[in-house]
């Protein structure tokens, strides 16, 4: 709306302006002031029109009308009208139509200057000077929002091919762990099933107690040969998703206590494979040394992007002892992974709290648009 009136303020201020000088010179007439009163219906109207060109010949036709009106003086402020139409209308009207309009506009022009005996070889190479830059500054707008259409298109195409190559994706993991899965079933699954149906017959010609813990072990590894069955067949979650199954399943199975804050747009973030892997692996890591080295049950996680788009992770938990801490396997190899990713890892010890915090940098749709057309 805001910009609909600013748009407007050039045709109020000339209207006005040519209605006071109409009153100066000899007064405002009721065909003047309901000329006047079409003019802005028109031009108020054009944006509801299917054709707006015939919306703007109307307008030149009723302003040329209230020059012609007088045939004694002509009115500067009029003359200025028809050409704000003109420039108003570059935004409106696309290529054939600007010129039909403008060439219009300059016969009307010519006429006017022609009636009240002004037209002069100066006048027509004025007009011919104004024409031509305003062809091609119409020409320079359509060009624009060709490229403007194209830009979307192309992103639109962007956004579905990235949309399909991650299903893709994702349906070729699935299929892959899906066969590990069966392989490891067929495989494994019914060898282990032999081997405890042996144990069985063993145990039962003879109970020794080794037999028994042969026969529970080869049970057990049954169990999670089933278990990892299982999990391969179901399809893995990504990204803050998976963070958050992770954060579930450790505050249930050890009852530690999570201040899990999320700041606006991480749920957003455009995170690739190997950042989602990232990001999980530093929390689990980070969680599981806060639960065996700190022994806190109190842990804090907050999850937020920078000023500059990247995603930022930080884990805080108390600390019941001043023994310091030493670079691990586990942190090491978390330093790494997140530096080949480009981000940066911090660890430090304060009084009473241990800090894990860094960042990964995540790139939007358009930046990596950009990327491919460089």
């Amino acid at each position: 709306m805001r910009r609909f009136w600013l748009s407007s303020l050039p045709m109020i201020g000339l209207s006005a302006l040519a209605i006071y000088e109409e009153y100066r010179q000899v007064g405002v007439s009721a065909y003047i002031f309901m000329a006047f009163c079409l003019l802005f219906t028109i031009y108020f109207s054009i944006p509801l029109l299917k054709r707006p060109l015939y919306g703007y010949l109307l307008l030149a036709i009723t302003a040329v009308g209230i020059d012609l009106y007088h045939s004694e003086f002509s009115n500067g402020f009029v003359l200025l009208l028809c050409f704000y139409f003109v420039v108003d209308s570059i935004q409106r009207l696309e290529g054939l139509e600007y010129r039909v309009f403008l060439l219009v506009q300059l016969l009307g022009a010519v006429g006017l200057l022609s009636a009240q005996g002004k037209m002069s070889v100066e006048w027509g190479i004025l007009l011919l000077l104004v024409g031509y830059p305003l062809i091609k500054l119409q020409d320079l707008v359509e060009a624009y929002k060709q490229k403007e259409d194209t830009y979307e298109r192309v992103l639109n195409e962007y956004r579905t091919l990235k949309r399909q190559a991650h299903e893709s994706e994702r349906a070729a993991r699935l299929e892959e762990r899906t066969k590990i899965a069966r392989d490891i079933h067929d495989s494994v699954g019914h060898k282990l099933t032999a081997l405890l149906m042996k144990l069985q017959m063993l145990t039962m010609k003879n109970e020794k107690e080794e037999y028994k813990d042969l026969k529970a072990l080869a049970s057990d590894s049954l169990e999670e040969t089933r278990h990892a069955v299982k999990a391969l067949q179901t399809e893995e979650n990504e990204g803050i998703s998976s963070v958050l199954q992770l954060i579930r399943k450790l505050e249930s199975e050890s009852h530690i206590f999570l201040d899990f804050t999320l700041k606006k747009g991480v749920l957003s973030a455009h995170l690739s494979n190997q950042q989602n892997v990232a990001l999980y692996r530093v929390l689990q890591e980070s969680l599981t040394n806060a639960m065996k080295h700190a022994h806190s049950q109190e842990v804090k996680v907050v999850l937020a992007l920078n000023a500059i788009g990247g995603l930022t992770f930080k884990v805080t938990n108390k600390l019941h002892s001043s023994e310091k801490w030493q670079w691990g396997f586990g942190l090491t190899n978390m330093k790494k992974r997140v530096e080949e990713l480009g981000g940066k890892l911090n660890v430090y010890q304060r009084e009473d709290e241990f800090v894990v915090d860094g960042y990964l940098p995540v790139e939007g749709e358009e930046d990596e648009l950009q990327n491919l057309t460089r």
